[in-house]
């Protein structure tokens, strides 16, 4: 196997010819009925979902009303990489996305790569949101007096974390009362679920009730999927207009103060959490074939959809941390939270109404993204040719919905929803960074057709260079502290919850005496996790009392490779600025999608260590795919053998 066969790239040419040659004679075509309306609506449909009825809340008590910040910055950084998708999009108005990008760009590993990464995005984003929706269309039947059972409304993974970390808090003082409702819920799951030989059945079926509902709307039609898409966008844009208007009335403005309360990093916290309230507009670029004037209405599409939503986005937080201090919207259902705070339960009803709504549009528009990538990978010979089927009379991808579906719905049985969107956001944004790389590499390619959308040129070779400069001035100047830690690996303390949740009961009780003997609490306090809370909210009194606890180091502080492993993707994102300064200067690159790409390989390196590591795991699971089934059947490798 030569290994220029590896990087082997398709031709724009070619792709477009294909796509007419089906259009002529309807051999897998699909069928032509979205406009840039549908596609703005298909946009804001996937992306105000779980990040404006669930994650909002995380991240504000993180960032404080400064999240607004955060916010704009993702949605910058979406928007240099939706300038990237558009062009492509305008260039090859092909259902494959980012996949079909990379194959003109990079050549057909990296397409292969891109596409297995895209199977991540869309198959674990589903499974996120239809655990988001369980929670939800869950909280809304009890709210009516329906109570199911704990067992059938939480994943396996959850319920048994829960379950272990609830043991260890109350093993040291925490009653079962004192307990977070997520851990209690956990607990009665794991301790109430039928048993099989010692495994517990505990499993999401609400879940596996939307998947199967969605998959069967996506496997009925785009008609009906984009009807049903158009409906439900404006509900939730009602729901949210009048959350604005009924809240802003309640907006205390004392509480924007502070209005960063944990500087730079308490923002930045949140990254991961927002990011996922974006993802989804690149799932537009998989209906390209399916759009009437996709060069046209695609990037307006995307586009409009990311305004559209980052207004909202900041509206919303700044209403929300008005309303209440940012501290209390550490909540699940922060809307619901704070109209229900201020006792106004009839808007806490319609809220949670909508976000079942909104959680089932976002759905749809993932469902309908997966197949059509799995179904250009297909056509290509990269995965069996039934992936490739269109359903005669709907003009959907049958047999890949159909598989999408089972993909889907059997994880979401099981799995824990942390776990499912780092991984998700870490497979989209590898997606992001290559498509911005991918208009870097074609932009001084004389031999490429080009699309209707060209992205604005702005030379960053002089541009970018001062970026990094002035950006290091102010790591070493205004954020030195944080940096020269950064550094220098200096040991991190732990928090209370991991320090009592670390140790075995004998060490429980030799902190519980050795803080009872140096008056460190109240005599009535036996709850150990609260009592280092509270000690916590002085950072000075709090590294004081951790280097008294008579424990080893190892269990107080964070430190060497331990402490060093989380920075690697850091580290990575460093040494990479480098090599793109070098690169801007010596090929005189285009600024938006170097930002583009900048930004998106930023907040890949924001997510842990683990993330990465599971991902290149699922990375080396699709590798051994491609050089075991589609090298050689690559439609590609066939026409060199002939």
């Amino acid at each position: 196997m030569s290994f220029s066969n590896l990087f082997r790239k398709k031709k724009v040419q070619d792709i477009l010819d294909q796509v007419a040659k089906n259009e002529a004679d309807g051999h897998e075509a699909l069928g032509k009925h979205l406009t840039a309306r549908d596609l703005t609506a298909f946009g804001i449909a996937a992306i105000i979902g779980a990040g404006i009825f669930s994650t909002i809340g995380k991240a504000s008590a993180d960032g404080g009303p400064a999240v607004i910040f955060l916010f704009i910055f993702t949605a910058l950084a979406c928007s240099f990489a939706a300038f990237a998708y558009a062009e492509f999009a305008s260039m090859v108005p092909v259902s494959g996305s980012a996949y079909t990008y990379s194959y003109v760009a990079f050549g057909e590993i990296v397409a292969w790569i891109i596409g297995w990464a895209l199977i991540m995005e869309y198959a674990i984003g589903n499974i996120t949101v239809a655990i988001s929706w369980s929670d939800y269309f869950t909280g809304l039947l009890r709210s009516g007096g329906i109570e199911l059972p704990q067992w059938i409304q939480m994943d396996y993974l959850t319920a048994s974390n829960g379950f272990k970390e609830a043991s260890a808090l109350m093993q040291g003082g925490k009653t079962f009362e004192n307990l977070s409702e997520s851990l209690q819920a956990a607990h009665v799951a794991w301790t109430t679920s039928p048993t099989i030989g010692g495994f517990h059945l505990v499993a999401d079926l609400p879940a596996l009730l939307i998947i199967i509902i969605i998959t069967a709307l996506v496997y009925r039609g785009m008609k009906e999927s984009r009807n049903a898409s158009n409906l439900m966008v404006v509900v939730k844009l009602c729901i949210i207009l009048l959350v604005i208007a009924v809240g802003i009335f309640y907006v205390d403005t004392a509480n924007w103060t502070p209005f960063a309360p944990n500087g730079v990093s308490g923002v930045l916290k949140g990254v991961s959490a927002v990011f996922f309230a974006y993802i989804g507009f690149d799932a537009i670029s998989t209906t390209a074939e399916e759009c009437k004037n996709p060069q046209r209405d695609l990037p307006r599409g995307m586009m409009w959809a990311i305004i559209i939503c980052t207004i909202l986005y900041v509206v919303i937080a700044l209403v929300l941390t008005g309303m209440v201090n940012y501290a209390d919207l550490n909540v699940g259902d922060p809307l619901a939270f704070v109209f229900d705070k201020l006792d106004l339960k009839w808007m806490s009803g319609i809220i949670a109404v909508s976000a079942v709504v909104a959680m089932a549009s976002v759905l749809l528009v993932f469902q309908m993204g997966q197949p059509r990538i799995w179904m250009s990978m297909s056509r290509d010979g990269l995965l069996p040719k039934r992936y490739s089927k269109v359903h005669p009379k709907f003009k959907t991808p049958s047999y890949a919905t159909i598989v999408t579906g089972f993909v889907v719905a059997v994880p979401a049985l099981f799995l824990n929803l942390t776990m499912v969107t780092d991984l998700c956001s870490i497979g989209t944004l590898f997606a992001f960074v290559l498509v911005c790389a991918g208009v870097l590499v074609l932009q001084n390619k004389k031999d490429i057709p080009r699309g209707k959308f060209k992205t604005p040129y702005v030379n960053s070779k002089f541009i970018f260079p001062i970026l990094l400069f002035v950006g290091a001035i102010l790591a070493f100047t205004i954020n030195r502290e944080a940096t020269m830690d950064f550094i220098t690996n200096e040991k991190q303390i732990y928090d209370p919850a991991t320090i009592v949740t670390s140790l075995n009961e004998n060490q429980a009780k030799e902190i519980y005496t050795h803080l009872t003997e140096n008056s460190v609490h109240a005599q009535n306090e036996s709850d150990l996790e609260q009592i280092l809370s509270t000690i916590a909210e002085d950072d000075l009194a709090y590294k004081e009392v951790v280097d008294s606890l008579p424990i080893d180091d190892s269990l107080k502080y964070e430190s060497g490779f331990s402490l060093f492993k989380h920075k690697i993707p850091m580290w990575i994102f460093l040494i990479a600025l480098m090599y793109f300064a070098v690169w801007s200067w010596r090929q005189n690159l285009s600024l938006i999608p170097l930002l583009g790409l900048v930004c998106c390989l930023y907040m890949m390196a924001e997510l842990s260590v683990w993330n990465w590591i599971y991902f290149t795991i699922w990375l080396l699971i699709g590798l051994s795919i491609y050089f075991g089934f589609s090298h050689k059947n690559s439609k590609l490798n066939k026409s060199i053998e002939a």
